[in-house]
């Protein structure tokens, strides 16, 4: 095997097994091509003894060539994802990747996710998953928790019969209200290969989305593995599962939809629970006005 076959065979494994986005699946190759071409790597065995100081080094170098720390801190993302996978391919019985924390990220102002990081979140939240299934399962609940707006709760109450959704759907919200929420295309495709790749069987009464062992998936699993892609993206600690339905109400209001329709959308027992969300507009408009307008900062 060469260095090409095995870009090829990662590139194989991102763009079917993984189903990544077009310009993620061209973003981890070239990570990892320049990895392979800076050492030499002709083989998964190879690729898998990496080590942490191999990494850093690396590093070093790409921020000699002017690397960002945001984008230092995807680089590592992405190759530590492909040595987990070279390990697997290499039967190695631990494949996970070397410990190395990416660059600090200067933190602002808590702020919902713009749409970007949403779609990123979601893209490689299922990096470091033990297997296809778990990352494909990740990838389904942040879908419905920033493109429907759902609570984390009300997402892993979904059933069997929820698998298969057409553009909308009905969630059983706080104090037992049912509302329905829209299903974007991609996240009805994000849960059509969860259901897929689930080694499960998921019968209509029974939870939909599992932990490792079969049983039901607990909150604290979703909040770890965003923890982790959070990190591997350099974003801010206040980017947290909860933070995607605030970024799904912000964006809606953003584009012009009125309150009362939010409010519906969001299960909000009153109007005032949702007025919040024109003030979190608001600050983003007027941080935008101040960073932007020439005499905003003079008196």
């Amino acid at each position: 095997m060469s260095g090409v076959e095995i870009l090829e065979a990662w590139r194989r494994h991102l763009a079917l097994g993984r189903r990544r986005s077009p310009h993620t699946v061209r973003a981890y190759v070239a990570a990892a091509q320049r990895l392979v071409a800076a050492r030499g790597l002709e083989d998964w065995s190879a690729v898998s003894l990496v080590e942490t100081h191999d990494l850093r080094a690396h590093l070093a170098a790409r921020r000699a060539e002017g690397l960002g720390n945001a984008s230092t801190a995807r680089e590592l993302s992405a190759i530590k994802a492909f040595i987990a996978f070279a390990r697997s391919e290499a039967g190695d019985p631990d494949p996970s990747p070397p410990r190395l924390r990416g660059p600090r990220i200067k933190k602002g102002l808590p702020r919902p996710v713009t749409p970007d990081e949403a779609a990123n979140l979601a893209e490689h939240v299922g990096d470091f998953a033990a297997v296809d299934w778990i990352g494909a399962r990740d990838r389904a609940v942040l879908l419905l928790l920033y493109g429907s707006g759902l609570r984390i709760a009300e997402a892993l109450s979904l059933t069997g019969r929820d698998a298969h959704p057409g553009e909308v759907l009905r969630v059983t919200g706080k104090g037992g209200k049912q509302r329905v929420v829209p299903v974007l295309p991609i996240t009805r495709e994000a849960l059509a290969d969860y259901v897929k790749l689930c080694p499960f069987a998921l019968p209509a009464n029974e939870p939909l989305f599992r932990g490792a062992k079969g049983g039901p998936l607990s909150p604290g699993m979703v909040q770890k593995a965003m923890a982790q892609a959070r990190r591997a993206l350099g974003l801010p600690e206040t980017a947290t599962p909860h933070a995607l339905r605030h970024s799904f109400a912000t964006h809606l209001l953003s584009a012009g939809a009125d309150l009362r329709s939010l409010q519906e959308l969001l299960g909000h027992a009153s109007l005032g629970s949702t007025q919040i969300y024109t003030r979190v507009d608001a600050a983003a408009l007027l941080a935008n006005y101040r960073s932007a307008h020439p005499r905003a900062g003079k008196a």
